[in-house]
């Protein structure tokens, strides 16, 4: 069952860093923006948007939970590799690819 842990972890990575990318410079029409202009928007959008608002609602408990999460199922993790899941497990979405990267498969078999 985690025979693909590795590969959904690095599809997961690409695109989160693609679309951290296209938060701070890309605009819907093609063109690129500086951050100022980006961070103003988001400020903006957050303040007219229940639906945005939710969403940070979302990261925030996304932020508390992974690290406790992640912190209770590191048995898992390759023995070589569990000291660095255990530190990066408290950056959201870092610490999730790391785990499914470094999962020891042969458990499984």
């Amino acid at each position: 069952m985690t025979n693909g842990a590795a590969v959904v972890g690095l599809i997961g990575g690409v695109v989160c860093v693609f679309s951290a990318i296209w938060a701070l410079y890309g605009r819907m029409d093609g063109e690129f923006v500086n951050i100022t202009d980006s961070w103003q928007f988001l400020v903006s959008y957050l303040g007219s948007e229940r639906l945005a608002y939710a969403f940070i609602w979302d990261i925030c408990l996304y932020t508390v939970f992974q690290p406790w999460f992640i912190g209770e199922i590191l048995q898992n993790v390759e023995k070589s590799k569990v000291g660095v899941v255990s530190y990066l497990r408290f950056i959201p979405v870092v610490g999730l690819v790391a785990y499914l990267l470094f999962l020891n498969l042969e458990e499984d078999q």
